[in-house]
């Protein structure tokens, strides 16, 4: 099974951890990452990952978020079939980031598209051609 796992998702181990569901999702994104090291899932790399991670400020953050694009089976590069499925996305409602995100995914064949982003799930079931879910979600619907 092929996983994409946006930016958001890579940093919320990162974030305040006082609150539950931050907490939980932490930890079922901690999860998959082990069943991806694991290669239980394969997991998809993007120059869009690159980019967003390039400008986080914290550099500790930075460099481990980086390693995990030694365990991916593809890494996504810009090309006209990316950008034509992000401006499909943009359409839609979808921010620039989160469109070429999920366009990257869907250009990889990945099965699951992998956030913590309200915004974006919100539209998830609208978005065609990709499951999109938090990994609270992932895991309930996965590992059930």
């Amino acid at each position: 099974m092929k996983l994409y796992l946006d930016n958001c998702c890579f940093n919320r181990p990162y974030d305040d951890q006082s609150h539950l569901r931050i907490r939980l999702e932490a930890e079922a994104k901690l999860k998959i990452q082990e069943k991806a090291r694991n290669r239980a899932y394969e997991l998809i790399w993007s120059y869009i990952l690159d980019s967003e991670n390039s400008r986080n400020p914290f550099k500790e953050r930075k460099e481990q978020i980086a390693k995990w694009r030694n365990y991916a089976v593809a890494d996504v590069v810009e090309s006209d079939a990316v950008l034509s499925i992000a401006a499909m996305l943009q359409e839609q409602g979808l921010k620039k980031m989160d469109s070429l995100h999920i366009a990257c995914a869907i250009d990889a064949d990945a099965d699951y598209f992998l956030t913590t982003d309200d915004g974006v799930l919100k539209m998830a079931t609208s978005i065609q051609g990709i499951k999109i879910a938090d990994p609270i979600g992932f895991i309930k619907e996965v590992l059930a």
